[in-house]
């Protein structure tokens, strides 16, 4: 096999190969409790990773992610996966310390392209701060990679999903249509110079994007993966909130709003739709947009939770960083669905 490539791309790769939302939830809910008063944060809100409190100043963070290919660089691949790992530990407010590789590769295929994989990996979380110390692997028909990670934080300082203020600001650190590009780009309905915005952006860590927010009174974070912009903005919304979002201040890449207007979307974008069902609410939005908000992402960007004055403070930050933000939103009253989109 040519190291250079990964030739048999599975139908669902990246985030998009996520379980659907409405099925991981039904099966978590069966596991038992566990009741231990250093867990911060279990899996019960759906958040980013569990926070386990060591000492009065010292809690870890502990996330594991992995997925199947979605380009055929092996060297890229491992990258996107890493960096994609990474991001659940800034989006719950920590630096990164140790990974462990999660590598699962076909015995009979070229090893050369297995050193890329690990070697891409390696690089982000080198870039990242954090020490690589190994990992585990198995011989399987399909290959699959990405990174157990462990970080740290003060116990009163972590960020939860669920934890925004009315009167918040949501901001998005990296634009949309992630999914949608790479799933066509295969079969030549993407240009060129969008697909290179989606690599991009997919390999950018969100590691700057929240050393810069962290300096302002950050209330919320989670970031934006498989279950797409609304599905994760869906799990930062309490009883006691709903969220606003304005569809035409989300940022995309170019190519993907054409994309939607030929019905070229993802079947994981439908499944998160269906999962959503009345949790959202569309106004008048066209069709394409609804694409776009519920298209599932890769290493997509953080989602962030913070006053008024602070979110415009940060976007002047932010506006000097390769990857564009925005403001998508703010925190109301609680209305009669999660979030309306207008």
């Amino acid at each position: 096999m040519d190291a250079n490539k990964i030739m048999k791309l599975p139908a669902c790769g990246g985030c998009m190969a996520k379980l659907p939302p409405g099925m991981l939830k039904d099966v978590v809910s069966q596991i038992p409790t566990f009741n231990d008063k250093n867990l911060l944060v279990g899996f019960d809100t759906s958040d980013d990773g569990a926070v386990y409190k060591l000492s009065d100043d010292i809690a870890i963070i502990q996330t594991l992610d992995f997925f199947t290919p979605m380009v055929d660089d092996p060297y890229v691949f491992g990258k996107i996966a890493a960096t994609n790992a990474l991001s659940d530990i800034y989006a719950m407010g920590g630096e990164v310390k140790v990974a462990l590789n999660i590598v699962c590769f076909p015995e009979e295929d070229d090893p050369a392209m297995l050193a890329s994989i690990l070697k891409g990996g390696a690089e982000k979380v080198l870039e990242a701060g954090g020490v690589l110390c190994g990992g585990h692997s198995i011989n399987d028909k399909e290959c699959k990679y990405g990174l157990s990670v462990t970080g740290t934080v003060h116990p009163n300082k972590y960020l939860r999903n669920n934890t925004c203020k009315k009167g918040d600001l949501i901001v998005l650190t990296k634009p949309l249509g992630v999914g949608m590009i790479m799933a066509s780009y295969r079969y030549g309905e993407v240009a060129e110079d969008d697909y290179q915005t989606a690599l991009k952006s997919m390999q950018t860590l969100n590691k700057y994007a929240f050393e810069a927010a962290s300096k302002f009174d950050l209330h919320a974070g989670t970031d934006v993966t498989g279950f797409g912009f609304l599905g994760h903005l869906n799990e930062m919304v309490d009883d006691g909130y709903s969220i606003a979002v304005n569809g035409n201040d989300v940022k995309y890449i170019k190519g993907a709003m054409h994309l939607a207007e030929e019905f070229l979307t993802t079947g994981g974008g439908q499944k998160n739709r269906n999962f959503l069902g009345d949790k959202v609410k569309f106004n008048n939005v066209p069709r394409p947009v609804q694409e776009i908000l519920l298209d599932p992402q890769t290493s997509g960007g953080l989602l962030l939770s913070l006053p008024p004055k602070d979110a415009k403070e940060l976007m002047k930050v932010l506006a000097d960083f390769e990857m564009p933000s925005c403001i998508i939103g703010e925190v109301t009253d609680r209305k009669e669905s999660n979030i309306i989109v207008y």
